[in-house]
């Protein structure tokens, strides 16, 4: 399989997990589940400017095993939650991330902020499943999802009381995915985010990483949606930098779960992010 084909093989394997998913269990059984959980915490964002949404992964296919098996999932999350971190992004997918539901279950249930399901999600079927784990956002990934696709998922995933991170590589997908947040109305309302834009350095086609796309990016992010910068931040000088370009959060994942002490090093990311942000003159 070549990397260049890793986007695509990630979306068509989500294709059909859901599909087997919802021929075990139909949507119908999973909505009233889901509808009889209380509500998610909201996401809220700090008026310093900055913030962080800490990973829970066990692997990447960049980067290879980062925790095995005896890792627990629900005292990483706690971890990140002491550390700052105003939401928490937890891998399903199994094949390549070593993924599950059940992680985003234990999780969401440990900590007193949201977690978000991060998947190659391309089924409303799977937004179900997220809020059903216990789920108070997802990430979408604008490159999957064509056309009414994007909108379609964005719209079940607000009704479901989910926060969107909307994913995106280049300006095309930007400006596309602004147009589509901004169709389903304010991004803040009442103290809580609805949605976010997200930039990902790492292409997801090639694997490969590029920090400059952040800045390259920067002069086209929206005013009214909080910006995200996605992989690529590993230390707290980058996190500084990207407070300073303008994004309001930065998706860490790869250096948290490498870190010996997690929530002391989520802390001194979001100082560094934060203080950058004072300097700039930037306040939510």
């Amino acid at each position: 399989m070549k990397a260049g084909d890793f986007l695509d093989r990630m979306a068509a394997a989500s294709d059909a997990r859901a599909r087997a998913a919802e021929a075990r269990r139909p949507a119908e059984a999973l909505a009233a589940r889901a509808a009889r959980l209380p509500p998610p915490p909201a996401l809220r964002l700090s008026p310093q400017g900055f913030d962080l949404l800490a990973e829970v992964k066990r692997r990447s296919p960049s980067a290879g095993t980062l925790a095995g098996s005896a890792l627990k999932v629900a005292a990483q999350g706690r971890n990140y939650a002491r550390g700052g971190a105003a939401a928490l992004s937890v891998l399903t997918e199994p094949d390549e991330f070593a993924g599950d539901l059940a992680h985003l279950k234990e999780v969401a249930a440990a900590v007193p902020v949201p977690a978000m399901r991060k998947d190659f999600l391309v089924s409303p079927y799977q937004l179900l499943e997220a809020r059903a784990a216990g789920a108070g956002g997802v990430l979408l990934i604008a490159a999957i999802l064509p056309g009414t696709q994007l909108k379609a998922m964005v719209a079940a995933a607000q009704q479901l009381g989910l926060f969107v991170l909307l994913e995106v590589f280049d300006r095309a997908e930007l400006d596309r995915a602004v147009a589509v947040l901004r169709a389903t109305g304010p991004a803040l309302a009442a103290g809580a985010c609805r949605s976010l834009v997200g930039v990902n350095c790492r292409d997801l086609r090639t694997l490969r990483v590029d920090f400059g796309r952040f800045a390259a990016l920067a002069p086209a992010l929206p005013r009214d949606i909080p910006a995200v910068a996605e992989s690529g931040v590993e230390t707290t000088a980058q996190a500084a930098r990207v407070a300073a370009l303008g994004y309001d959060v930065a998706l860490v994942g790869t250096a948290l779960m490498r870190a010996a002490e997690p929530a002391r090093f989520a802390a001194e990311l979001l100082a560094a992010g934060r203080a950058s942000a004072a300097e700039s003159g930037r306040r939510r």
